[in-house]
């Protein structure tokens, strides 16, 4: 049985030599020191051993195992080094390659119509202001002239977190923060492009939108300012062909207001599908500054006067 052993020790220790990968040591494994490996079968036939002799040949069969499990470990130390080695050489990257280029975004397009906008009116003087999307009802509305009990305050137009919070439904917010922290009532010129929230019933609209109002506070400020001051905008950003059309409206924060209309891109102002065969589109309100509005945010109206403009940048889902 001695012999026996140590023959099943030395073929153990030859496959274990000659194993290629982690597979061929793994059923190497299984072969000699599994339940039903060979060395297993041997020491069930211990029983019929001499009490003398079964010490002996459990020595020697202890000694055997451990052999071949040391074997084993060694081997599987070296066959993860030789594997890690050829993975590393299979995957091994040429840093000297030139690199595969990369698709990139671009600006969406409300994003380069916002960056557009500022950078025309900073070069006239304007200052780029901005302010909480979560807004409080007197910002919102008190100190634009719209009381208690303005349909604009309507729960079915505005998103109401609280009775005091809600969403704000136009950008004309930061106006009147603009003016408020103004302590020394000093001339202003600013703008202020933002995220307006607004209830909407109709599918094809979205309940948000991109607002960019403007408004320029000083002493004898007149509606020919306004007129001059969206006549360039016009021209800058849509188009140096562009006329302008001022139709009477009412706005509570603007006295007289006006709704503004831009000739047709398209057709010029001949009429065409976009225009509805009008030849002009209508893009912003604007007015002057109403006198309540001035008094509220601080401002004497005897003194100052001034105008306000706003336009949306993206309503419909589909634009």
């Amino acid at each position: 049985m001695k012999e026996k052993i140590e023959k099943i020790g030395n073929s153990a220790n030859e496959e274990i030599a000659n194993a290629s990968s982690m597979q061929a040591l793994n059923e190497i494994k299984v072969k000699y020191l599994g339940k039903k490996s060979e060395l297993s079968n041997v020491l069930k036939d211990m029983a019929s051993l001499s009490k003398e002799e079964r010490p002996v040949v459990g020595g020697i069969a202890n000694k055997v195992r451990k052999e071949i499990e040391e074997k084993i470990q060694e081997k599987e130390v070296e066959l993860s080094k030789k594997e890690l080695a050829e993975k590393l050489e299979k995957e091994r990257i040429d840093v000297t390659l030139p690199s595969t280029k990369m698709k990139r975004g671009s600006k969406h397009p409300v994003n380069r119509v916002i960056e557009e906008i500022e950078d025309l009116f900073v070069s006239m003087g304007y200052t780029v202001e901005s302010g909480p999307e979560l807004e409080t009802d007197r910002f919102c509305f008190e100190l634009l002239n719209l009381p208690q009990g303005h349909p604009a305050r309507d729960m079915q137009d505005s998103f109401y977190i609280t009775d005091e919070y809600l969403l704000r439904t136009q950008t004309s917010a930061v106006q009147a923060r603009t003016m408020l922290a103004n302590e020394e009532k000093t001339p202003i010129r600013m703008i202020c492009p933002g995220k307006t929230y607004r209830r909407e019933d109709d599918a094809t609209h979205s309940h948000q939108f991109t607002q960019a109002e403007g408004l320029v506070i000083d002493k004898n400020i007149s509606l020919a300012d306004l007129k001059g001051t969206l006549e360039i905008f016009a021209k800058k950003i849509i188009g140096e062909n562009s006329k302008l059309r001022f139709r009477p409206s009412y706005f509570p924060f603007t006295e007289p207001s006006y709704e503004v209309d831009v000739s047709c891109f398209k057709c010029g102002g001949k009429g065409c599908n976009i225009c509805k065969q009008t030849g002009w589109i209508e893009v912003l309100g604007s007015g002057m500054v109403h006198p309540n509005v001035l008094r509220m945010c601080g401002y004497d109206p005897d003194k100052y006067s001034g105008f306000a403009f706003g336009l949306r940048l993206r309503k419909n889902c589909n634009v």
